[in-house]
């Protein structure tokens, strides 16, 4: 929702510009991922709209709920910052933050997203292959994500930021459509 987005936006950026004085990105990172996992469960989002819990309590339940056994405290900055959050009533809007702070995160790094959309499962090699070819045409490092979606029926549907590149047969044939109505 744009509406989140926009919400979240300011705290992305506060929590990036704590992340990076503190040379620390990459556990920032970590921890709102955590987060915003714990943010989006539905038990939490109930916690979250009811209104007989103060900030506090959201607070202190959601900074337990992110420590377990495999993952580490949180630093005072990250308690603090969700404190900030509760108080606010944003807690909600934690997964929006994790992915602009992220966008901020790789933006500093010189790291682009990018989705592979392939109609077949892509084997180790040519994924291994199709991500050096993108880092050479966007001269950047590449984060992939890849899909399946056999409605592609052959080829593969590459999006990094706003550039589609559509090599697949279902791109093709909607092509050859439209050439062939005009």
């Amino acid at each position: 929702m744009a509406e989140n987005v926009t919400l979240a936006r300011p705290y992305a950026e506060a929590a990036f510009q704590l992340a990076k004085s503190g040379n620390a990105l990459t556990a920032w990172s970590d921890v709102l991922s955590r987060l915003s996992a714990v943010a989006a469960r539905p038990e939490m989002e109930e916690c979250i709209g009811n209104p007989r819990l103060s900030p506090d309590q959201l607070a202190k339940l959601c900074l337990e709920v992110a420590v377990s056994d495999s993952a580490p405290d949180l630093s005072a900055d990250q308690q603090n910052f969700v404190r900030v959050l509760a108080e606010n009533d944003r807690l909600i809007v934690l997964p929006e933050i994790s992915e602009l702070f992220n966008q901020l995160k790789h933006g500093q790094e010189g790291v682009r997203d990018a989705e592979i959309t392939s109609a077949f499962a892509l084997d180790e090699a040519t994924l291994k292959t199709l991500v050096a070819d993108l880092e050479r045409k966007f001269e950047s490092k590449i984060k992939v994500t890849v899909k399946v979606d056999a409605e592609l029926i052959g080829g593969v549907r590459i999006a990094v930021g706003d550039e589609v590149i559509d090599a697949s047969v279902r791109g093709k044939l909607a092509a050859m459509a439209t050439a062939l109505k005009n």
